[in-house]
Order: C-alpha cells, then sequence, then structure tokens
C-alpha cells in the first residue's frame, strides 16, 4: 500500500502532463503530494519522514516552476533530492560507525558491516548517477522525454537497484547460513 501511495504523485504529474502540461502538472504534483500526507496520517497515524520531506521539496520547486513559468525549477528537483542522498550516504560510508542503510534495514536483515558498506556505496554511486543522468535529459532532451524518464525511467531503474541489492543481500545471508 505505501508503495502504491508514493508513486501515486508521479503517475498523476505523467497524465496531468500528457492532458495540459508541465504548469498544470505541477500544480497537480503539490496537490497529490500533500493529499499522500495526509492519507499517510489518516491510514498510518504518521507522516514519513520521506515523503514529507519529498512534499516540501516538491511545493518549494513546483512553485517556484509556477510562478516564475519556468521549467528548469521542476526539472532541477530531483536532482537536488538525489544529490541530497547521495550525499548523505557518503558521509554515513566514512564518517559514521554504520551505514545509513544499515542503520535502516539491520533490524530485519543479518548480515556483516562489510556488506553494508558495499550496498551503501553502491546506493551512493546509484543517487549520484541518477542525479547526473536527471541533468542530461533534463536539459538536453525534449520535454517529454524528460518527464517519461523521470516517471518511468528513475522507477525502472530504482527497482532493478532494489532487486539486485536484495540478490546481494540474500547471497551474502545464505553463505552465514
Amino acid at each position: 500500500m505505501k508503495q502504491i501511495l508514493n508513486i501515486l504523485p508521479m503517475i498523476v504529474f505523467f497524465v496531468f502532463y500528457n492532458f495540459y502540461d508541465i504548469f498544470v502538472a505541477s500544480g497537480s504534483l503539490i496537490f497529490t503530494s500533500g493529499f499522500i500526507c495526509i492519507l499517510y496520517w489518516i491510514i498510518y497515524h504518521e507522516i514519513d519522514k520521506m515523503n514529507l520531506f519529498s512534499f516540501l521539496t516538491i511545493v518549494l520547486f513546483a512553485s517556484l516552476t509556477i510562478f516564475f513559468h519556468d521549467t528548469r525549477f521542476i526539472k532541477w528537483k530531483i536532482t537536488i533530492i538525489y544529490i541530497i542522498f547521495a550525499i548523505i550516504l557518503f558521509i554515513s560510508q566514512f564518517f559514521l560507525k554504520k551505514t545509513i542503510m544499515q542503520r535502516f534495514l539491520e533490524n530485519d536483515i543479518n548480515i556483516s558491516d562489510v556488506y553494508w558498506k558495499k550496498i551503501n556505496f553502491f546506493w551512493f554511486l546509484f543517487f549520484l548517477g541518477c542525479s547526473l543522468l536527471n541533468i542530461y535529459i533534463a536539459f538536453w532532451c525534449s520535454e517529454k522525454t524528460w518527464v517519461t524518464f523521470k516517471v518511468f525511467g528513475f522507477t525502472t531503474l530504482t527497482f532493478f537497484l532494489i532487486l539486485i541489492t536484495s540478490i546481494y543481500i540474500n547471497s551474502k545471508m545464505l553463505k552465514k547460513e
């Protein structure tokens, strides 16, 4: 259920973009993201920190896009989010006792710290690469290509990274047994 709620704003953005334009789609993104935060509160009696962070960045960049009638703001949003994620993962990799990935998942997954560091670094590289890929697609390809890739490309890439990470974790857990 949570995964469906998390991708709903992107789907609504894509639909409104295809029927109207990026400015209407940006407004729908603000509305849908806010609605998702409210639904989280109603269903789970809390607002997920990632959803709240996402909502606040969407409000900022989508509002700037609409107010200035400039698509560059909404195009930079995902790049900035991915760079922030990459920086957090990088800091946890080299300056904290446990990586961010380990802190989030260690209660459910029991693998060595060495493997957590590899997973964390791989996700760092992923977010860094996605931020660079977004810059390229956003500013050197058509707007329609960017919107389509933002919704379906990044979602697919993330799905494959989760799949690869799961396979890697399972292989390390099987070795441990």
